[in-house]
């Protein structure tokens, strides 16, 4: 179907002309509107905040504001005399220290949790001179890990143990001595002088044997 409609009063030309330029000029600024609307749009939707829970609990806000102050984020403004230490709540610091956390880790998948005591927000959680970062560099750097501490194993090598023996000795030290004790020989039996001593003996015998037999 033809846009353009021709009709007695006006030429279908220029009536033709007339429509498209409308259309253009409608199209046109729309698109700078469009335009600038998403680069806005872009720029809200680029900024985050991990803020604390309103219906979390005082002690799961405490525990978690702990963890955060101990790991990595700066939790100096909300210390006192501090630019964020009012109010002075536990909802409040442990919002400011949940996003110091959030983005000093580079805002990376599960560090806005603490528990399911935190939140991201996308509206700006700042008030008066106290700002909350909204990058990593503003919140001063990313967190670096520490490095692990070398816990070398200590090897204990045994002493080495030398058996020593004891000849001739009666003491046996730690089980390791034992003891050598020579069987005593005895001296053997003279011959010579038990054969002395039987000699005489016989002797008197035979010289008793003799006297009797003698006639009187």
């Amino acid at each position: 179907m033809s846009l353009c409609v021709s009709t007695q009063a006006i030429p279908s030309q220029t009536l033709c002309f007339f429509f498209l330029s409308q259309m253009a000029t409608l199209v046109f600024s729309h698109s700078f509107l469009l335009f600038f609307f998403l680069i806005g749009t872009s720029a809200v939707d680029g900024a985050y905040w991990c803020v604390a829970r309103s219906d979390a609990s005082y002690e799961a806000l405490q525990a978690a504001l702990d963890y955060a102050c101990a790991t990595g984020a700066d939790c100096n403004p909300i210390l006192l005399n501090g630019l964020c230490f009012l109010p002075n709540t536990i909802q409040a610091h442990a919002s400011y220290a949940f996003n110091s956390f959030f983005q000093r880790k580079a805002m990376a998948p599960g560090s806005c949790d603490f528990a399911g005591s935190a939140t991201i927000a996308q509206s700006d959680p700042s008030y008066g001179s106290c700002v909350y970062p909204s990058s990593t560099s503003a919140a001063g750097g990313a967190i670096t890990p520490s490095p692990p501490t070398n816990t070398s194993p200590t090897i204990t090598v045994p002493a080495t143990t030398t058996p020593s023996f004891n000849n001739g000795g009666t003491s046996d030290t730690n089980g390791l001595n034992p003891v050598y004790n020579p069987t005593s020989t005895s001296s053997p039996t003279n011959s010579r002088a038990s054969s002395s001593f039987t000699v005489p003996k016989l002797l008197v015998l035979v010289l008793f044997s003799i006297a009797i037999s003698l006639p009187s």
